[in-house]
């Protein structure tokens, strides 16, 4: 039987996604992963050498110039590699409005319990359409 944890988030975009937990302190720039693997090869970050690709991704927010955010996004999602759903804490325009054009489900405003429950490659499911993140077992 499995014991699922659901959590409320407030959508940004719409859609659901489900995947493995990525978790970023650091601030992303999108324009410093590797399209091909959705590795980040930003020098000292956080999740540096690491994918984000087909991951539900929680990150704080963007950073960089809005060219290189949206470009950035759209170079992972040519390739199949952008994250299935993002979680974030710092909702700016220009990844909201990328996550919408490019349609990857992105919530913010999570029930405070849910960063202390989740940890790194727990699988969860983002439910932007009705509010809801589930944590998988």
């Amino acid at each position: 039987m499995m014991s699922e944890k659901v959590f409320s988030c407030h959508k940004i975009s719409e859609g659901v996604g489900e995947g493995e937990v990525i978790i970023s302190k650091d601030e992303i720039m999108f324009y410093l992963v590797r399209p091909e693997t959705g590795e980040v090869f930003e020098k000292a970050h956080d999740i540096e050498g690491e994918s984000v690709a087909k991951k539900a991704l929680i990150f704080p927010g963007g950073k960089g110039s809005s060219v290189v955010q949206s470009d950035g996004l759209y170079q992972l999602m040519m390739r199949k590699n952008q994250p299935v759903a993002m979680i974030i804490q710092n909702a700016e325009t220009v990844l909201v409005a990328s996550a919408i054009i490019m349609e990857i489900p992105m919530v913010d405003k999570v029930d405070p319990d849910f960063y202390k429950t989740v940890k790194n490659g727990d699988r969860i499911r983002v439910d932007a359409n009705n509010g809801t993140i589930t944590i998988l077992d």
